[in-house]
C-alpha cells in the first residue's frame, strides 16, 4: 500500500461511521463495552492530569475524562468526529478541546502530556510500532499510557478479512499480547491490564484460565503503561 494511503482510507472510513459511531458511543460508555475504560485508567492517573485522548471518536469517552477533572485534548483522524466533538462543547467547559490530527504525525511537542488514552485506535494504523514512538514521543517521563487493543471475539476483527485474498486493509491484526510485547521491547513498564469480555463469558471461567488464554477470548484487552 502506498504510503498515506492507509491513514487516507481510515479517514475516509470513519467519517462515513461517524453518526453510526455517535447515536451508539454514550451507551457504549456507560452501559456497555467501553464502561469499564474510565474506571480503569481513573486507578492509576491522578485527577487533573493532562489526558491526550488519541482516536476519541465524537469526545463521549473525552468528556466524562473531564467530568473527572481532567484536563483532556481530544484527537481523531475524522473530520466528521471532531465536528461532531465540538457540537458537544459548552462556554464553561475549560480544559476540553479537540483537533482533527493523524496520531501517526501528532502536531504537538515532546513531552507534553501527562498520560493517553487510546482506544481501539493503534490498531488502525499502518505501522503500530512507529505510532507507538510517536505516542510516547508526546508523554512526560513518569507519565502513563492507557492502550485498549481490540481481542480475537470483537466484531472490528472483521474489517481485516479480506487479507485472506492478498488485499489490502486498513485495520492491522495486533493481538493484546502482540501489543503487551511491543511495549515491553519498546521499555515501558506494564503496571496494569483488565480484560474485557462478551456476555457468555462468565467469571467462573476466566478465574481457571492463565493470562494467555484470558486475552484470546476477549473483546478488548486494557493495558496501562508507565514510561520510564
Amino acid at each position: 500500500m502506498k504510503k498515506n494511503i492507509w491513514h487516507i482510507q481510515a479517514k475516509e472510513q470513519w467519517n462515513e461511521r461517524a453518526n453510526f459511531w455517535h447515536a451508539r458511543s454514550q451507551s457504549m460508555w456507560e452501559e456497555g463495552s467501553r464502561r469499564n475504560i474510565i474506571p480503569f485508567f481513573n486507578q492509576f492517573v491522578p485527577k487533573q492530569s493532562a489526558v491526550l485522548d488519541l482516536g476519541c471518536g465524537d469526545g463521549y469517552g473525552s468528556y466524562k475524562l473531564w467530568q473527572l477533572d481532567y484536563k483532556v485534548t481530544g484527537v481523531d483522524l475524522s473530520d466528521d468526529m471532531i465536528d461532531l466533538c465540538r457540537d458537544r462543547l459548552t462556554e464553561d467547559m475549560t480544559h476540553l478541546n479537540f483537533q482533527q490530527a493523524d496520531m501517526a504525525h501528532l502536531p504537538f511537542e515532546n513531552n507534553t502530556f501527562d498520560s493517553v488514552l487510546a482506544i481501539n485506535s493503534l490498531e488502525w494504523t499502518e505501522k503500530p510500532s512507529e505510532t507507538f514512538r510517536e505516542i510516547g514521543r508526546v508523554v512526560k517521563p513518569g507519565g502513563y499510557l492507557c492502550f485498549g487493543i481490540l481481542g480475537p471475539t470483537a466484531g472490528p476483527r472483521a474489517n481485516s478479512f479480506e487479507r485472506l485474498y492478498g488485499e489490502d486493509v486498513i485495520m492491522n491484526t495486533m493481538m493484546p499480547w502482540e501489543f503487551e510485547q511491543l511495549a515491553e521491547c519498546e521499555g515501558y513498564h506494564i503496571i496494569g491490564s483488565e480484560g474485557i469480555y462478551k456476555e457468555a463469558v462468565s467469571d467462573h471461567i476466566l478465574g481457571q484460565l492463565p493470562k494467555n488464554l484470558k486475552q484470546s477470548l476477549t473483546f478488548m484487552w486494557l493495558t496501562m503503561l508507565q514510561k520510564q
